[in-house]
């Protein structure tokens, strides 16, 4: 089965901001910006603090294997040149993080949008 990286990373979102806010006062939430920079560094969302999510490269090889069209849409996104591209070429952790910083716009509103939250 298809690993399918923005359900997955919709779940982690709910789970971090279950962790970290009290969802129950939906005034207290910070602004989409602040979330978005919180979100883009959290290991728990996107592995971007450390480098690695799975922190198993085998896994992250698994989910990047199975969507080489979402890596290449990422690697476009970001302007990556070839010589960066070519230093990753089987960091499978590296390219799983850049697979969920690039999907993390789309993941945080679609959980925004099904939890019927508004952010400045």
């Amino acid at each position: 089965m298809k690993y399918n990286y923005l359900e997955n990373m919709i779940i982690d979102i709910d789970n971090y901001m279950n962790e970290n806010y009290n969802m129950d006062d939906r005034e207290g939430l910070p602004s989409y910006d602040e979330l978005y920079d919180g979100l883009w560094v959290s290991d728990q969302v996107t592995g971007n603090a450390s480098g690695s999510y799975t922190f198993n490269r085998w896994t992250a090889a698994e989910y990047v294997t199975d969507n080489t069209d979402l890596l290449q849409e990422a690697v476009k996104e970001f302007c990556v040149d070839a010589s960066t591209l070519a230093e990753h070429l089987t960091d499978y952790e590296w390219q799983d993080v850049t697979i969920r910083c690039y999907l993390l716009d789309q993941a945080l509103s679609k959980w925004l949008e099904c939890n019927g939250i508004k952010l400045q």
